[in-house]
């Protein structure tokens, strides 16, 4: 309103709302002069969301509750506590889109042509979503997933490749077993993270990753995979460290990954 003879006199003008400066042309404020909003609510025949901040200072709730009690049913009301007007906040945008999308899934049909997700066995169960070509549901008991490739090489990258995941169990296995020896010794282990990278690499190359030389005489390429563990307390003395280093090797995924031999296949 402030700015409103301004606009008229020049076209245009500079005005700041919620802290931000916004161009606004005459052209917007004669739009707004021939709109009524709760007219136009009350005879829209679809599913309605109204979301507002209780601290907004833009729009009062005197204005949604007017627009949702002019709506017809289905309509819902979410109050954004603690949220501004542009929901500025990370965690307030993060919560607002996700309650959105999980009112819009109710009344949004899914025509993107993917497959359900397998029913679960009693391993892991793997199954093409029928989207792209790599992309595939993963399915571990009640655990749903995606499994993916980059980019890169085809894939929609929505989920972790088939390597990610074996980086993965093993990163994972080697947080457990350093936990579960850490509290078994009373340890002052506050904190395990382990950092896992993938490579594939020349045999000969890897002579110098192994002590008993178990690359020699193999040809061609290996896979390597790069472990590196952050071991946080303060209390930890070096003993304790180069401990908890060796005890890593111990875990089961790292024996798995170094001594599999075996894989059975056969058709359904």
């Amino acid at each position: 309103d402030d700015d409103a003879d301004r606009i008229a006199a020049e076209g245009e003008a500079c005005v700041s709302l919620a802290g931000r400066p916004f161009t606004i042309r005459q052209q917007f404020l004669d739009d707004l002069a021939t709109h009524a909003v709760t007219e136009r609510v009350a005879a829209m025949r679809a599913p309605l969301l109204v979301m507002h901040s209780p601290i907004d200072d833009t729009v009062g709730i005197d204005n949604a509750t007017e627009i949702f009690t002019a709506a017809r049913h289905p309509k819902s009301f979410i109050s954004l506590d603690g949220a501004d007007h542009l929901l500025t906040g990370s965690a307030d945008a993060e919560f607002a889109a996700a309650a959105i999308a999980a009112f819009a899934s109710r009344y949004v049909r899914d025509e993107s042509g993917a497959l359900d997700a397998p029913t679960a066995g009693a391993g892991v169960v793997v199954a093409e979503t029928s989207q792209g070509p790599f992309l595939n549901h993963v399915v571990v008991g009640h655990h749903r997933f995606l499994a993916d490739e980059p980019v890169s090489i085809g894939g929609f990258d929505a989920g972790p490749s088939p390597y990610d995941f074996l980086s993965a169990a093993l990163g994972a296995c080697t947080s457990m077993t350093l936990r579960m020896y850490a509290d078994r010794k009373k340890l002052p282990l506050d904190r395990v993270t382990v950092d896992v990278r993938h490579d594939r690499i020349h045999a000969d190359d890897c002579v110098a990753c192994v002590d008993d030389g178990s690359t020699a005489g193999r040809a061609g390429m290996i896979d390597r995979f790069e472990r590196v563990i952050t071991l946080d307390g303060p209390d930890l003395t070096d003993d304790d460290r180069a401990k908890l280093l060796d005890i890593a090797d111990r875990c089961p995924v790292h024996r798995t990954l170094e001594n599999a031999r075996a894989i059975s296949t056969r058709l359904a």
